[in-house]
């Protein structure tokens, strides 16, 4: 583990009950189904039910947080589920994985800070392998209407166009606003817009 853990994620994430369910995106339940499985990799994925998931459905995973609490739970769900991952302590301005690294990269609700987001898409976009895809399931700039979760600062939401803008490097295959209901743990609750996306490198 490197870096030092969050103390505003800690603090979300050192309840008993884990703060957005133990059950993993249905986004990305249904992309995985269509999957083979490979190596992925699950940036700022907290108490970690995306990635068990993924690891359940036979994924080599890696992810990682600036959480420590975060990770402690997460570990603690993959041994229920009996599945393993590599998870890391570290932030996004730690990334050191070598170029071609993953075959799939899940962003489920990430919302980095704008001034580190395009540096770190880019980024993320090179540690594909061809074939590979990134999946997102972020809040749209259209959530500030809800209350269901999500930062309060516009610029941490995502609109289609950016997303576009910076995964320029991949091929888009879907980039879509929805508006859906949100039930995942006490924190994702209610009426949301959400926008998933998937973006491939070309072979």
């Amino acid at each position: 583990m490197t870096g030092t853990s969050d103390p505003f994620w800690d603090a979300r994430y050192s309840a008993g009950e884990y703060a957005y369910g133990t059950e993993p995106s249905l986004y990305l339940k249904t992309c995985l189904a269509a999957m083979p499985p490979g190596r992925a990799l699950f940036p700022a994925e907290g108490e970690g039910r995306n990635a068990v998931y993924a690891a359940q459905c036979g994924w080599d995973v890696t992810a990682f947080d600036g959480s420590s609490e975060g990770r402690r739970k997460a570990l603690a769900l993959a041994a229920v589920r009996g599945v393993t991952l590599d998870y890391r302590l570290m932030r996004f301005g730690d990334l050191d994985f070598p170029d071609a690294s993953f075959d799939l990269i899940a962003l489920i609700f990430v919302h980095p800070p704008p001034e580190e987001r395009r540096s770190l898409h880019r980024r993320l976009a090179s540690l594909l392998r061809p074939g590979g895809r990134v999946l997102l399931e972020v809040f749209s700039v259209e959530q500030l209407r809800f209350s269901s979760g999500g930062p309060k600062d516009p610029a941490m939401l995502h609109t289609p166009d950016q997303l576009r803008a910076e995964f320029a490097a991949l091929r888009e295959t879907r980039c879509t606003v929805e508006t859906l209901l949100l039930t995942e743990g006490a924190f994702h609750q209610g009426e949301a817009s959400v926008l998933r996306a998937e973006f491939v490198r070309e072979r």
